[in-house]
């Protein structure tokens, strides 16, 4: 099913996973899965591995898992970096074979002191091309605290318009950790006319190590309260951990309450952080989608 239908009256609660490593078993990635699916969410995506580039071969099998096994809707991360249209249309003809109907478009990471030696400069290049060549659901990528190669956020805003005005039927948001900056940010694609759900993503992060790393690669802010938490549990693995999910439970329950479209939990494969969380919040997104369906049918 298209995932974009997902959003006319309910607020959406999806995951992300990644593909094992390439020494792994792909068997690893389907017993969290399982674990997944019966958390009920709204749709899986499954990122492009690390690097990206023509090398992974698992992103597609793991989404036809999703599908036919799992039984929930998948989106496949499809990233255009160093690749050529020919290399784009035989991707789109395994994503047509496979049943795979919803995209998240990338332009993906350029490999640090490289070039992209592909046909497609931006996203919104690939996003104009898979709407030329195929009928699929595109999602897109957005960043709330701005893309780190953008100059600046009106610029960033404008960049993001494109995208939508290609033919994005969806955006993700990168992770934070403040929510303040996902409203303001919502302010401004409402001023640019950007008018697409919009999913916040949400990253429950259980060690120092990781936050330092996301901060670093994403250029997110990592607030003093986040830091303090970081700073009093980093020795106690059980309890940063356990600090972790409260603080994203605490992000969650903020985004519902603000009528948020959706939450787009990035798992990191990791089932049991998955289902704490659901377990706090999934009361939460059923009183708004049951009180969504009851306004809708007296309409």
């Amino acid at each position: 099913m298209s995932i974009v239908d997902l959003f006319q009256d309910k607020t959406v609660f999806s995951f992300e996973v990644f593909p094992p490593q390439r020494n792994a078993s792909i068997e690893t990635i389907y017993d969290t899965l399982y674990d997944l699916r019966d958390l009920r969410p709204d749709f899986i995506s499954v990122t492009y591995g690390a690097g990206g580039g023509k090398n992974n071969v698992s992103t597609v099998p793991i989404a036809e898992h999703i599908n036919d096994i799992c039984h929930v809707p998948s989106v496949v991360h499809f990233p255009c970096v160093n690749q050529s249209k020919k290399d784009v249309l035989e991707k789109i003809e395994e994503l047509k074979a496979a049943g795979i109907e919803n995209i998240l478009a990338l332009r993906g990471d350029i490999p640090e002191g490289e070039r992209n030696q592909g046909d497609f400069r931006y996203a919104s290049d690939l996003i104009a091309f898979l709407r030329e060549h195929g009928d699929f659901n595109i999602s897109a990528a957005c960043y709330p605290e701005g893309h780190l190669e953008s100059p600046d956020k009106v610029e960033d805003i404008r960049n993001l318009k494109n995208k939508v005005d290609a033919g994005v039927n969806h955006l993700i948001s990168q992770l934070f950790f403040e929510n303040k900056h996902f409203y303001i940010f919502q302010e401004r694609c409402a001023l640019a006319g950007i008018n697409v759900p919009i999913e916040a993503g949400i990253m429950p992060v259980i060690n120092k190590r990781q936050v330092q790393k996301m901060a670093s690669l994403c250029g997110v802010n990592v607030p003093k309260k986040f830091q303090r938490i970081l700073e009093k549990y980093e020795d106690n693995p059980v309890a940063m951990r356990d600090a972790g999910i409260a603080y994203a439970v605490d992000q969650i329950v903020d985004l519902v309450t603000h009528g948020v479209d959706g939450v787009h939990l990035y798992t990191m494969n990791n089932s049991y952080i998955a289902r704490k969380i659901y377990k706090a919040t999934h009361s939460l997104f059923e009183s708004t989608n049951k009180g969504a369906k009851k306004a809708s049918s007296s309409a």
